[in-house]
This record gives structure tokens, sequence and C-alpha cells, in this order.
């Protein structure tokens, strides 16, 4: 009798499932081994890549700073020196303690000053002088040590409150750390926390507002005492009494340090003992708000151009009324 019984078309189908499945899940394991093959490919020659910023032979370290700082025919251009410059032959100076404030569109090469200063790239032409010395004959660490980034997406990592603002000082005693923190006008919301300083940071900070990790970040900068600080414009997303706030640490903050700002707006550099206008990669103004606005048409028309859409921000009604 060939025919199978119940409990032997059980045993059939059973073993039938457990070789085919293992023999599909082969399958599928082969096709992921060979995308991880390739993406692994990718990822080791990137760190692989030769790192084009680094110390020159016999670089020294630099030490503590008064804070001048000097821009001298800088010429920029990514991707090895080939294409549209990004800054165009671009000099100035800015005395210690001074506060530099730089405006333009976007695109104009706000951003890659305030790269080329650490040293996150290096200038195609010309150079950059700290207090007389070249930055490519000075030692990264030693450098960027001198230099303090608020910037306006605040870069906040797992663990607690104290581990992000100690991040640049991780054995700085609890004392600067708030110290830092009061600086900061930060003290008071972190005191209220659960935890206090040993409370956990949710990963980027979502377990707090933006302007409570825009004050961690500038009691982190705090402790490190930096003497050249570079700040984002860092209130333009966050309601006014939260920018208040945010002000006046940033004014504490800058107070004694040389300082380049990257503004969105006229309004957050009208007191800048400094404002560099920046177009399509030129530096094409210079000066203090009463200066530009006297002898700078570029400048006056942004300036115009604000102060019109700040005055509809402030009055919706009117501009409805308006439209109407």
């Amino acid at each position: 009798d060939s025919a199978l019984s119940l409990g032997q078309w059980s045993k059939f189908t059973l073993y039938v499932t457990y070789i085919f499945i293992p023999m599909g899940q082969f399958g599928f394991i082969i096709s992921q081994a060979a995308q991880a093959s390739a993406s692994s490919g990718r990822v080791f020659e990137i760190l692989e890549t030769d790192i084009e910023v680094k110390n020159r032979p016999g670089a020294q370290p630099l030490g503590p700073i008064q804070g001048r700082v000097q821009f001298e025919d800088v010429t920029f251009r990514y991707f090895g020196g080939g294409g549209e410059p990004i800054l165009k032959r671009v000099s100035f100076t800015a005395e210690p303690g001074s506060v530099i404030a730089i405006l333009g569109a976007t695109g104009s090469g706000k951003s890659t000053i305030i790269n080329l200063l650490p040293r996150f790239y290096d200038v195609t032409q010309g150079r950059i002088r700290i207090d007389n010395q070249d930055i490519r004959d000075v030692t990264l660490e030693s450098l960027r040590n001198q230099i303090g980034i608020v910037l306006q997406e605040t870069v906040l990592f797992s663990g607690t409150v104290r581990d992000n603002i100690a991040f640049g000082q991780p054995n700085a005693p609890q004392s600067q750390v708030e110290a830092a923190a009061r600086a900061a006008a930060a003290h008071d919301f972190i005191a209220a926390l659960p935890e206090g300083y040993d409370t956990n940071v949710a990963e980027r900070g979502t377990s707090l507002s933006g302007g409570q990790k825009q004050r961690i970040a500038i009691a982190r900068a705090l402790l490190l005492e930096p003497g050249i600080l570079i700040l984002d414009d860092s209130t333009s997303s966050v309601d006014v009494q939260t920018e208040r706030r945010i002000q006046q640490a940033l004014d504490g903050l800058m107070r004694g340090r040389t300082s380049f700002v990257i503004a969105q707006r006229i309004s957050t550099v009208r007191n800048a003992t400094k404002i560099l206008v920046l177009d399509k990669g030129r530096l094409v103004g210079e000066g203090t708000h009463e200066a530009l606005m006297a002898s700078h048409e570029l400048y006056a028309d942004i300036f115009a151009s604000q102060l019109v859409a700040d005055a509809a921000d402030a009055d919706p009604p009117a501009q409805a009324r308006q439209l109407a």
C-alpha cells in the first residue's frame, strides 16, 4: 500500500518546511552579504582617504593669544582647488576683543570664513594669521583649543547635562561647570530638572527645548575659555523671551573675546565692532552699522527690506487689512 497515513504526511510536510525555510534564508543572507560587501568597500574607501588638513612638519603649539585675526587675500575653492572660488581675495583684520559680524545672502561665503578659521579647510591662496602667526604653522589641536563655536543647530550627546557642558573639559570640577552654566543663564532650568546636572539628555537633546539646548552649548563654550569665538545666528528660531535670555548669555560669552557672528538679520549685529558684507564670495563692504548705512547701497537695501519684513511680522492684522 503506497498511500501515506495522516501522520506520515504531517512528518513529510514538516521535513520539507525544515529544509526549504533555511534554504530561503540562506539565499537572503547571500544577497545581504553582497550588499554589505559593496557598502563596506565604500566605507573603507572614505576611512582610508588621506586627510588634507594636517599638521605641517615642525608645527608649533599655539600658546595663549590676544585674539588679533587677519585674513590676507584669502581665496578658497572646494574640490582640491578646482572650480569657481567660494571666497575671492578676502582681506580684513579683527582686533582683540572686537565683534565681527558677517552678513550676506545664502552662498555668499559666510560659513566658509568660519570654517577656514579653525582649519576645517585650508585656504587655496592667501593666509590667515592669529596674533601674526600663520595658522598653518601651528598644531591643529592647539589652534582649535583656542576657538569656541556655538552653532545655530546645537549638537548634544547622549549622557548627562554635566557631560555635555564639560565635553571639551571632561575633568573640570563641578564648581566650574556650574559657574559656566550660571554665566550662560542655564543653571536655574538645570537645577529644576529631575536629577539636576546628572539628568540624562536624549540623543541630540530632544528632551530639552531649543532655548535650553542653546544655553547648554553656550555654557560648554564658556567652560573652554576660548580666545576666539564663532557664533552662528543662534536666536532666529526661538521666542522673544528665550531670545532675550540667550542674547544676554551671548553678551557675557563675547566679552573680552574676539568674536565672529554669522548674521541672518541686521537687527542682531547692529552693535558689532565691524560688519563684513559679502556678495558672491567677495568682501564688498565693511564698517559699523552707521557707516554702512551712509555709504553702502547693498547694506541699506538689506536693512530696508528687513524692516518691512519685521513690520509685517509684528502687525499681521494690519497687513490683512491692507490686503483687504
